[in-house]
């Protein structure tokens, strides 16, 4: 039986690679996370909130250890009965905590007998395909997680540390159809491929579509929900967030750091700059600029993102 964690103060602050300044006493130890509001004395939590708001969540919280914004002011009987951690960003020191102290080594790797791989394909020793996966002729990187139930087509070209999940299509056919003399629709050939670059993660369910020709890119540490639908040849910069259901037409090019939030849908052919925020469920029919804040149907500028990103 695997014993219960015991780590320390210590170990916690360590863990965030952040500076840290502790309240209360440094000789406590938790053994579990949980919510700020379902937290106990035996568990380490967090508090993304600021001003009278954030301080009241702390203060009332039944947690051993909350993680918290540097700049709340506490009296000393506010940490009596527990330890503050005080960083820049809450959130991304408890990722780190969690993923240090309370998230299982995912250890797969190797092909499941019940996936399918095709000759001429080039798959990482230390990768994973999991079951009822189809791989096409492509080539698959190191330590790559591709779930059960993803179709790859050939030409595909995925990188390392990418995860697939289950349900996943990569590289079907872009809707490449034109009308004939008589109105029928004739198909232009899709031989393109797609490219997906280090650190991605595609979501349940989502589909990549490969372009006519050269190749559909999603950009190095891109994150894609699931239920999403990226078109034939666009081209999704580094480190952006497409949310669960959201539609990227095809041709469109988005650049990095950008965040599409939930349901939005984004007409094929348009350019969006880098640190762009595309608003839940908006619909974008025309270039946008870099930097720039935009909702709505059809979605309109709403603000820059310097001022919050």
């Amino acid at each position: 039986m695997e014993q219960p964690k015991s780590i320390s103060i210590q170990e916690l602050a360590g863990a965030t690679r952040m500076a840290c300044k502790i309240l209360g006493t440094a000789e406590r130890r938790v053994s579990s996370v949980a919510r700020i509001h379902e937290a106990d004395r035996m568990s380490v939590t967090f508090c993304n909130n600021k001003a009278t708001e954030g301080l009241d969540t702390v203060i009332n919280s039944e947690a051993g250890v909350v993680i918290c914004y540097d700049d709340l002011q506490f009296n000393e009987k506010d940490f009596h009965d527990k330890t503050i951690i005080l960083v820049a960003d809450p959130t991304l020191a408890f990722t780190r905590i969690m993923r240090k102290f309370f998230t299982p080594a995912d250890n797969r790797h190797g092909i499941s007998d019940k996936a399918v791989v095709s000759e001429g394909a080039e798959v990482h020793p230390s990768a994973y395909i999991g079951p009822n996966s189809y791989i096409g002729k492509c080539k698959i990187g190191e330590n790559t997680m591709i779930d059960g139930n993803v179709y790859i087509y050939p030409g595909a070209i995925i990188g390392t540390n990418v995860i697939i999940h289950a349900g996943a299509v990569i590289g079907a056919e872009g809707m490449g159809f034109h009308r004939n003399e008589r109105g029928e629709l004739e198909q232009f050939p899709q031989e393109g491929g797609v490219i997906i670059e280090d650190d991605v993660e595609i979501g349940a369910n989502s589909a990549v579509m490969r372009p006519a020709m050269g190749h559909t890119i999603i950009g190095r540490g891109t994150k894609i929900g699931h239920l999403c639908t990226i078109g034939h040849q666009v081209t999704i910069g580094k480190h952006c967030i497409i949310v669960t259901q959201s539609v990227i037409g095809g041709n469109t090019q988005i650049g990095d750091h950008c965040y599409i939030a939930l349901g939005s849908c984004i007409r094929n052919g348009v350019a969006i700059g880098n640190n762009v925020v595309v608003g839940m469920g908006s619909v974008v029919t025309k270039d946008v600029a870099a930097g720039k804040i935009v909702i709505g149907v059809p979605a309109k500028e709403q603000g820059e993102t310097k001022e919050r990103w």
